[in-house]
């Protein structure tokens, strides 16, 4: 069955571009997250989905974030940090949105496929989610998209670990428990 000839890639395409992922650009990411005010983040499509899942758990997490696009959004400030998911990181609306971040003075972190993209070159951090590999097992943007949900899901137990959270803190803060 087809069906399973695609998780089998999907996965291990998965597997492949997180084991590339660099250890000193998390960190750098960390470091630029916990000295934000206000941490913002942006995907266009399905990037953006996954993205909107991230600011949740930052909010979860007892940091203050937005998704840029929503009607409630601030302002981005130089105090701020501006996360941009993009594949091919030349999205017209995501280069963009990292330019009038750049020229407010926030930190840009841009995660994507595509190391000479335009958000990569306006980013003061990247974070490289490739090479990847495309054909009709795993069609458009799916293998970086469950890449990055996965990536930002796991950098999320990081976020825990430095802001010494519990499962339970987060749960607290979570809008299903209130």
């Amino acid at each position: 069955m087809i069906w399973k000839e695609s998780y089998k890639f999907i996965t291990s395409q998965i597997l492949e571009v997180m084991n590339n992922i660099n250890n000193e650009s998390i960190n750098k990411a960390k470091e630029i997250i916990l000295e934000s005010q206000k941490i913002f983040v942006y995907g266009a499509g399905r990037s953006g989905i996954i993205g909107k899942a991230f600011a949740m758990r930052l909010v979860q997490l007892g940091l203050v974030a937005y998704f840029i696009g929503e009607t409630i959004t601030p302002i981005v400030t130089d105090h701020d940090s501006v996360i941009i998911i993009s594949n091919t990181g030349n999205t017209k609306s995501s280069v963009l949105v990292a330019e009038i971040s750049k020229n407010v003075g926030a930190k840009i972190i841009a995660i994507t496929s595509n190391p000479n993209s335009e958000i990569s070159k306006i980013s003061n951090l990247q974070i490289l989610l490739g090479p990847i590999s495309h054909n009709s097992l795993a069609p458009l943007g799916t293998v970086f998209e469950d890449a990055t949900l996965i990536f930002l899901d796991s950098f999320v137990a990081e976020l825990m670990e430095s802001l010494k959270q519990t499962e339970e803190d987060l749960r607290k803060r979570h809008a299903i428990w209130v």
